[in-house]
């Protein structure tokens, strides 16, 4: 497939890379030229530096034969600009474009975006599903990483074994055993850097990062099982009052429950337009490092800090500095990658990787076959994918233990009419059937083509 990525940026590149990955035609385009060799001498990918809306430069890309365009640039006006062109020039089938202006997302200005106005096929709005990723780590205190699956019937946790861990060097398969009603299943372990699918035999030690599969209604049994406690979180402290502290604020105002949360936010403006939209929840301005501050806020009180700004480095000194102050749990926005392994150092508990959000919600939507969510793992590690059966699929029909899956590959569950199953041995998958599958970033392909998928939209 030929596609077209705007913005070379932390998300264009993170989308070029995993598209390049994958045997794709890319072409990355950026007015920043820097940007654009920083692209085609790590990737293997062709690079044109120029403006993304401008016509000759959609040209010298490629667009005339082009079968996608991702619009990933930092400006929502560029991004909607290039849509336009590349449909009404070039009839490039497929425009994704990023927005993160909530005016430009507002539900009520939906029909903005239909073909007759502006021909954008799919918004992606990194600070929604970012916004919607914190919350989730809230509601999983104990969990690093945490995403929904199977209609949310289903939840993937990533936790940090410890060494009260009441299962360590117990072999997976006793686990069945020892927990026979348990609904989880242990899918990856990330051991000294490195993250794998694990067998039947393998042990559990305290420092592993381990991936589980749960059962929603499972989760609090499953994280007792692990040495994980369920902390209810009702005072809540942001710092960052952006797009996507805001979007956590209303979102928490918005709970039945009673949540009081305070933001802090060091621009002023941004942080009276937070006041403004805000109703219940107090708004502070100042610096989310200053001590003062932290103690106005009743951080030593608080169930959780969100750090949220838009630079890593405050957001993982403003962890540190909450959880000195007395803050149990502490969560952190991280772009970078390479940062990740201070986070245990540093006795952060949990972070969100805004890149591999994005990439998810792109990649969901561009994979060919019945295919329902993606979830890119740490720094592309791996992929969780959530696909239905087709009758073509070469798994249709099989049962499990004859179906020739890839070493980094593990059925986390199969949802038949709507109830989970736990994947065992002997159960059948059938046409129509929802299956939810882990697998490290180079069995990818061999799971596309078991369930007869490819990185296509046809």
């Amino acid at each position: 497939m030929k596609v077209i990525i705007c913005g070379a940026g932390q998300v264009g590149w993170q989308i070029a890379r995993h598209l390049s990955g994958e045997n794709n035609d890319v072409t990355v385009v950026d007015n920043n030229a820097d940007l654009v060799h920083r692209a085609t001498d790590t990737l293997d990918v062709q690079g044109i530096a120029g403006f993304a809306s401008y016509p000759d430069i959609l040209e010298r890309a490629g667009a005339r034969d082009a079968d996608m365009i991702i619009a990933a640039t930092h400006s929502d006006e560029v991004n909607m600009v290039t849509c336009q062109v590349a449909h009404s020039v070039f009839a490039v089938p497929r425009k994704i474009a990023r927005l993160r202006s909530q005016s430009y997302l507002t539900a009520i200005y939906s029909d903005l975006y239909r073909r007759d106005h502006l021909p954008i096929d799919v918004v992606i709005s990194p600070e929604k599903e970012v916004a919607e990723a914190a919350l989730q780590r809230l509601a999983s205190p104990a969990a690093f990483d945490t995403e929904r699956f199977l209609e949310g019937k289903a939840t993937l946790l990533g936790i940090t074994i410890e060494d009260d861990c009441p299962v360590i060097n117990t072999p997976l398969r006793q686990l069945t055993d020892l927990f026979s009603t348990l609904r989880a299943i242990v899918v990856g372990i990330r051991r000294d850097g490195r993250l794998f699918a694990p067998e039947a035999g393998d042990q559990i030690y305290p420092g592993d990062e381990v991936y589980i599969f749960s059962e929603t209604g499972d989760l609090t049994r499953t994280l007792e099982i692990f040495g994980k406690t369920h902390r209810k979180q009702e005072r809540i402290v942001i710092i960052g009052g952006g797009n996507v502290g805001l979007g956590v604020a209303q979102a928490l105002e918005a709970r039945t429950e009673r949540v009081r949360a305070r933001v802090i936010e060091r621009d002023r403006s941004c942080a009276e337009q937070a006041a403004d939209a805000l109703e219940r929840t107090i708004v502070l301005h100042g610096d989310g490092l200053d001590s003062s501050l932290l103690d106005e806020a009743s951080i030593d009180r608080a169930d959780a800090v969100l750090a949220v700004t838009d630079d890593d480095k405050t957001n993982l000194l403003a962890a540190v500095r909450a959880k000195e102050l007395g803050c149990p749990m502490s969560i952190c926005l991280v772009n970078d990658p390479t940062l990740v392994p201070l986070m245990a150092p540093l006795g952060i508990d949990a972070y969100i990787n805004p890149r591999a959000t994005t990439v998810s919600s792109i990649l969901r939507h561009i994979r060919h076959g019945r295919v329902r969510a993606v979830y890119s793992i740490g720094d592309a590690e791996a992929e969780v994918i959530e696909a239905e059966v087709l009758s073509t699929s070469p798994i249709a029909g099989q049962r499990l233990r004859d179906v020739a899956f890839p070493e980094g590959v593990l059925v986390g569950s199969v949802m038949k009419d709507g109830v989970l199953h736990k994947p065992t041995g002997g159960l059948r998958v059938e046409e129509n059937d929802v299956i939810a599958i882990f697998a490290l970033t180079n069995d990818v392909p061999e799971v596309e083509r078991l369930l007869q998928v490819s990185i296509d939209y046809f």
